[in-house]
């Protein structure tokens, strides 16, 4: 009898070791795991089990990063089909997964794709890939897969994973968007494969054709201004009879770094990277990273460039087909030739260099000939417009033809791809004359330069007992000057009387506003293009410095959240900035208005913290020098005509090489109410002092409420204080603006007062990063509790402090002020 129950214990064990797990990355036939239970991957670098996303109730069969990122989810199964309780059984079953509702004699929820005929011992397995595999568990190399999830991907592209069409088997291998960070089902967006013509890559939103990418190349796709050699991955597209696909690979499979391709609910698709010294997910490199990123934004024939405004210009030769939409910045209807096509002798081609090739679903291609034999063929077809390389590496092979119009064409760089545009006899003869004109010109004006430089240094020397104070003046004025061309920035020096004319002399009814440091004024262009105008005063607290300082601060950053620098004046000792036109103004303009307010609900608020978010993450952390911006406040963040958010006024900003992050001044300039306690008071700024200034930011927008400004009946506390109340009693709905209760997720605003109230933490060590605070927003993680924040009370100002004590600065929140603390 004893004999007998050990024989019995032991067969139960044996039997549970077969229903749960019998090695620790596979499901075996017969072998069940249930919701609680999972299998990980032979090195431990995923997992696979059941979850819910953020704050959904939902259950899931998924897969996610287990040794880094814990939690990352890179693959739903049942996406579109959730479980609604914790009862859900994976088992494998014939030649499929299953995923059954309930238990192993429930409804099927979702099972893996038969693709060919059983085996006699099928087993599922989980690779240190991330790749769920169905294989014959007696094939010993392990590389014929029945089924494999890399072949049915959701928003996440894996290292190893294909991107495109296996032309044998129909596998068409696309990624789409969850509809949400709680809902991983099928949302709006859509990237796939398109092989019409020569392959590229389509980011659909609905039906909505939204962006492209241009050809693969050969080393890169035309629509990527660079190759991004980081180090850390290299990428590849395949197109041969049996496949056409893109992906990508890590350098050192060893190593900790690891990356991957994700497309977010709004459309946006970045590569991100992880690695040991910087344990967030980083971006690497965003997609549709700017309106140029929209299909056809400039229509046919017409060009968009980032570093341009307004965005679009036809091509040489061409002309706007409907002018007077084009002016008002409508260019959906494209260019058109100045002079037809005929066919007749003399007709050549203009090179474009630097360029996103065009669509090429209706172009024609040939992978082995070299670039004068594809002028040639295109010349002999009367219905050719314009030819390029297919491989530009090594000198180049290929050729691709195109036959129509030219569309969705972007120039991004120099050393991008070149097309050559066929043009008619005459056109070809004006841009002969126009480059011997130009040629003829410079010689003119570098002469006229020499002599007026002579002139100008006859005219010092004859004047050397003028006073010394205009000696000083003119001679810094001309350093200036210097500086600003020899950086080599490509921004225009604009002339006086030109602005003079766009401005209609400055007048008062095209003026904008006025900030700190002078007016801002509308102007117009001759060709109908909007500028701002930003004229410091000459008794403005910002001097030559500071104006030499954003100058070539901005002109260098390129993001879609930083307000674009067109161009500079500074003759007459004028000293003049020409901006981007932002035509909803200033976000101080929308939150702290009770009229204009009720425009603004929580989608678009959200929207705006993002965008500040991630362009106070490129300012720290992306651009080639570390930017402090040290003025950051709802008076400097401008919206665009999609109310999309742009930082401006970098006057005051402060620049970094390396690794240093932090400095110390005796002289303390910005805006009361934004300013961080330890820079205030003790002239220490660093990026932390930025993050400062977000975080109340972002309590401005949720209440709808200035901090300095703030008043309560029961206390004397500035808004960040009152804010700290109603956290730790846990009644902040009383904080948030009534306009948006309506029309947001209480728990989502929440959210965003708990990130805000992170952000002002008294000590500047327990402030998050921009990199942590970018996170935190556009996740689910769970967030610590904060603590004290700085300035949570109104700090008295003594007469005797430097920092002005005047009561206009205590109230307004707008004022930008300089300091000089006692050394």
């Amino acid at each position: 009898m004893k004999a007998f129950t050990i024989f019995l214990v032991c067969s139960t064990l044996s039997s549970a070791y077969m229903v749960f797990s019998a090695s620790v990355d596979t499901i075996r036939l017969y072998e069940t795991i249930r919701d609680g239970d999972t299998i990980i991957s032979a090195r431990g670098e995923f997992e696979l089990g059941f979850f819910n996303p953020g704050r959904s109730t939902n259950r899931y069969l998924g897969i996610w990063y287990k040794k880094i990122s814990y939690g990352t989810v890179v693959w739903v199964a049942n996406r579109d089909t959730p479980l609604t309780n914790a009862l859900g059984v994976v088992k494998v079953d014939g030649n499929k997964i299953l995923l059954l509702s309930s238990n192993e004699s429930g409804t099927v929820v979702w099972s893996s794709h038969k693709s060919r005929s059983s085996v006699k011992n099928p087993t599922a397995q989980l690779l240190d890939t991330g790749n769920l595999v169905l294989r014959d568990e007696d094939d010993m190399t392990g590389e014929n897969f029945i089924w494999q999830s890399f072949d049915y991907p959701g928003n996440t592209l894996l290292p190893g994973m294909k991107f495109g069409f296996d032309l044998v088997t129909g596998v068409d291998r696309y990624f789409t968007s969850w509809k949400s960070l709680d809902d991983p089902s099928a949302g709006t967006y859509t990237n796939r494969l398109d092989h019409t013509g020569y392959p590229q890559f389509f980011l659909w939103k609905g039906s909505v054709l939204w962006s492209r990418t241009g050809p693969w190349v050969g080393s890169q796709f035309s629509g990527n201004p660079n190759n991004y050699p980081n180090g850390f991955y290299t990428d590849s597209f395949a197109f041969n009879a049996k496949e056409k696909y893109y992906k990508f690979d890590l350098i050192n499979k060893n190593s900790s770094a690891t990356i991957r391709y994700i497309i977010n609910p709004t459309g946006v698709s970045n590569i991100l990277l992880w690695n040991a010294q910087n344990p967030n997910w980083k971006v690497l490199v965003t997609l549709q990273a700017s309106d140029c990123d929209r299909y056809r934004l400039c229509g046919a024939n017409g060009i968009c460039n980032i570093n341009n405004s307004p965005r679009c210009e036809c091509l040489s030769g061409f002309a706007p087909r409907l002018p007077k939409k084009w002016k008002t910045l409508d260019w959906s209807n494209g260019c058109v030739r100045r002079k037809s096509l005929d066919c007749a002798t003399g007709e050549g081609f203009v090179k474009h260099s630097g360029m996103k090739l065009p669509d090429t679903r209706y172009a024609w291609y040939h992978m082995k000939i070299n670039l004068e034999e594809c002028k040639k063929l295109c010349l002999k077809n009367c219905s050719c417009t314009a030819y390029a390389k297919a491989d530009i590496r090594k000198g180049g092979r290929g050729c691709y033809l195109w036959f129509n119009d030219l569309i969705d064409i972007e120039g991004y760089s120099e050393d991008g791809p070149d097309i050559y545009i066929r043009m008619a006899a005459s056109e070809l003869e004006k841009t002969r004359g126009t480059r011997l004109h130009r040629q003829v010109w410079i010689i003119v004006v570098s002469v006229v330069l020499c002599v007026l430089l002579a002139v100008i240094l006859v005219f010092l020397l004859k004047n050397k007992r003028l006073k010394r104070e205009e000696r000083l003046k003119f001679s810094s004025e001309s350093i200036a000057l210097t500086k600003i061309e020899s950086e080599e920035l490509e921004l225009p020096l604009i002339s006086f009387d030109f602005i003079e004319k766009a401005t209609n002399t400055f007048s008062q009814n095209n003026k904008l506003g006025e900030g700190g440091f002078g007016p801002v004024f509308k102007g117009i262009l001759d060709n109908g293009q909007e500028i701002a105008v930003k004229r410091l005063s000459k008794n403005s607290g910002q001097g030559l410095e500071e104006f030499k300082n954003e100058v070539s601060c901005i002109a260098k950053l390129q993001h879609r959240n930083l307000v674009a620098l067109l161009g500079c004046c500074v003759e007459h000792g004028e000293r003049i900035l020409i901006y981007e036109y932002m035509p909803h103004k200033s976000l101080d303009f929308f939150i702290f208005d009770e009229e204009t307010a009720k425009s603004m609900d929580w989608a678009k608020r959200y929207n705006i913290i993002i965008g500040i978010a991630r362009g106070l993450l490129y300012l720290h952390q992306d651009s080639k020098l570390r930017i402090i911006h040290r003025d950051l406040k709802a008076g400097n963040i401008l919206l665009d005509h999609e109310m999309n958010p742009k930082i401006s006024d970098f006057g005051l900003a402060r620049s970094f090489e390396g690794s240093i992050t932090e400095a110390n001044t005796s002289r303390v300039v910005g805006t009361y109410g934004y300013m961080s306690p330890e820079y205030a008071i003790d002239g220490l700024f660093s990026v932390k002092s930025d993050v400062y200034s977000f975080g109340v930011l972002l309590i401005e927008i949720v209440s709808g409420m200035r901090n300095r400004l703030f008043s309560h009946p029961d206390h004397s506390l500035n808004l960040i204080g009152h804010a700290w109340i109603k956290y730790k009693e846990n009644k902040l709905l009383e904080l948030v603006d009534g306009v948006i209760l309506e029309s947001s997720n209480h728990l989502e605003v929440f959210r965003v007062i708990q990130i805000g109230l992170l952000c002002i933490q008294e000590d500047p060590v327990e402030r998050p990063a921009m990199s942590q605070v970018v996170l935190m927003l556009s996740s689910k993680m769970k967030l610590p509790h904060p603590k004290q924040p700085g300035f949570f009370t109104e700090r008295k100002i003594r007469a005797g402090d430097h920092i002005c004590s005047s009561s206009t600065l205590s109230s307004s929140n707008d004022l930008t002020i300089t300091a000089d603390l006692p050394r």
